[in-house]
């Protein structure tokens, strides 16, 4: 008999988590309940986190699959705005397509796109204030694209090339923008949830008015920063958006081993006592009414809302990720909350402000945009070819004043160049 082992007990076991599909399989997502709009009509904003534990069940709903906005929870949105929305989701996407395509032909090193979870970054971003604080995780560019930023700038940072105004210190796509309200992306999981905490809690100190918003990936969810920023968040009241993308994947892990065979990850909410909602993260209405509320909740001391978006990585988790080697071919098309760009282009069709040949125009407006935005960021150079930050550069900015050591060995290595490449090479 083993070590400890009762002879009237089984043995321990462990779970292990496992997808539902693999390769192969022929995926099925009938077991997912989608339920009626106004399950959960639309609370008061004041109310305590105990009237809202349902919410971090169920699924908050808009948009009806005939395109059709519905019950109490539609924020009624202008035609315009609507609009609006949409082009940032194509413009978005046609980035990403670009972008892509650049990494393949070798001209950046890594990419990531957002296809499938465009909401969750332009629907959230327009839902907020223009001078509120963003910490986003690295697929919310989308955030960037809403607010106006340089597609050029985005790319110059993309290539590492001469224009990028990180010279080439983030790997691509962890993009810096204080200036739109666009926190640093760190390439380490969850580190944003406790600095948005603290800004959120700064901000409270002043006595502003400017509240933080922070994203995270599901799989994210089970790293330590996270429960401390929950932590934090509701001890102090701090005036926090934290939202979790549940798209199902993180890498080639699917959602199971960060805990959602147990529960929702909206339920988080339950166990610190602070308002949580689970959203359909494909609706961009519902995506836009949920931040909007727990926006307002936050500016008005009532409180953090933590928010699961329940969508689908419709792509690999990045350029150097092939999701046909982990998961059943074709999920993206059978999953049952479909395309946030497709549903709310219909919603725009049904209630006639948007047809076929607007919307092939715009496509079609906005590639031709992208493809002139990288032929202007690619006069400065692309990862690999030339055009990039002088060699000397990585000893700068880290000091007022460069101290002696760092001097000697910025010598050093040009000397080491000189050496390499002859007597008449000078840094460029």
């Amino acid at each position: 008999m083993a070590h400890g082992q009762r002879g009237n007990l089984p043995p321990l076991q462990l779970h292990v988590p496992e997808p539902k599909y693999r390769p192969g399989d022929e995926a099925d997502f009938s077991d997912i309940e989608v339920p009626e709009i106004d399950a959960l009509p639309r609370p008061d904003e004041g109310c305590h986190p105990s009237e809202l534990s349902a919410y971090s069940y169920g699924l908050v709903r808009v948009l009806d699959f005939d395109g059709a906005a519905k019950g109490g929870w539609n924020p009624h949105l202008d035609a315009d705005v609507l609009r609006v929305m949409l082009r940032n989701m194509i413009l978005l996407r046609a980035f990403d397509d670009r972008m892509f395509r650049a990494q393949r032909q070798g001209k950046t090193s890594f990419y990531m796109k957002s296809t499938g979870e465009e909401a969750t970054s332009v629907a959230t971003t327009m839902a907020l204030d223009k001078d509120d604080m963003c910490f986003p995780s690295y697929r919310q560019q989308g955030i960037l694209v809403t607010r106006g930023y340089s597609l050029t700038q985005m790319m110059n940072q993309i290539y590492s090339n001469s224009g990028d105004h990180l010279k080439g210190r983030q790997l691509p796509i962890m993009y810096s923008a204080p200036d739109h309200g666009y926190f640093s992306v760190s390439g380490n999981l969850t580190t944003q949830y406790p600095q948005a905490v603290g800004w959120a809690m700064a901000s409270a100190s002043k006595g502003d008015s400017r509240i933080a918003a922070v994203w995270c990936g599901e799989g994210s969810t089970a790293e330590g920063d996270f429960h401390s920023a929950m932590t934090f968040a509701a001890v102090y009241n701090a005036p926090v958006v934290m939202q979790i993308v549940n798209n199902q994947w993180a890498i080639s892990s699917f959602s199971g081993f960060a805990g959602a065979e147990r529960t929702t990850f909206a339920a988080r909410a339950v166990g610190y006592g602070i308002a949580g909602l689970r959203v359909d993260g494909n609706d961009p209405l519902a995506v836009y009414a949920a931040m909007r509320w727990a926006a307002d909740r936050a500016r008005t001391n009532n409180g953090p809302t933590l928010i699961e978006y329940f969508t689908y990585r419709a792509e690999g988790h990045s350029t150097s990720d092939d999701p046909h080697a982990y998961r059943a071919a074709q999920e993206f098309a059978k999953w049952p909350l479909g395309d946030p760009v497709e549903r709310l282009k219909q919603h725009l069709f049904v209630i006639g402000e948007w047809d076929e040949d607007r919307h092939a125009a715009q496509a079609a407006e906005l590639t031709d945009l992208v493809k002139a935005k990288q032929k202007e960021a690619e006069k400065n150079g692309t990862l690999g070819h030339g055009l990039h930050h002088p060699f000397e550069s990585m000893f700068e900015d880290v000091f007022e004043e460069q101290p002696w050591h760092l001097q000697e060995q910025c010598a050093q290595m040009l000397d080491e160049q000189r050496a390499k490449f002859g007597p008449d090479w000078e840094p460029k």
